[in-house]
């Protein structure tokens, strides 16, 4: 009557395992996500639409006979835009993206300092560290006069 009895279940269900496989694969995903590269990707895309509109207008401007010369043209100008902007664009938005982080870590060390002053106006021992602390610095700054 046992021989039929299974006593091998897995412990842990395998939906659930395929599940946290498929998020880890996502997490890895992430992780190697660039914005720098996108938003410089996008910068460069519209200055390059920019100019090619531009190079448009001057060829409707130009004669039936010229329109192979035209086309030429505009398209030389949108390739050379993207090999000729490809790196400022890319400098451009890294600049930008590390003074936004700097700023938002700026933000961040405010507002911990805050807190961390919110909680030395109401706990006796907080404010002696940071008084003890001031005073340190304090004496080490005088002695750099001396």
């Amino acid at each position: 009557m046992t021989q039929f009895a299974h006593i091998d279940h897995p412990t842990q269900h395998p939906g659930v395992e395929r599940v946290q496989r498929a998020a880890g694969a996502l997490r890895e995903i992430a992780s190697g996500f660039n914005g720098a590269r996108g938003a410089a990707t996008l910068l460069l895309a519209a200055v390059v639409s920019a100019l090619v509109v531009v190079a448009n207008e001057v060829v409707d401007t130009w004669t039936e006979g010229h329109l192979l010369a035209a086309w030429i043209i505009l398209w030389t100008i949108a390739f050379a835009g993207m090999a000729l902007l490809a790196g400022p664009a890319r400098s451009f938005v890294r600049a930008v993206s590390g003074r936004v982080k700097a700023g938002a870590a700026a933000r961040r060390q405010v507002a911990e300092d805050r807190k961390y002053w919110d909680v030395a106006l109401t706990d006796a021992r907080v404010m002696a560290d940071l008084s003890r602390a001031m005073s340190a610095e304090a004496s080490r700054s005088v002695r750099s006069y001396y």
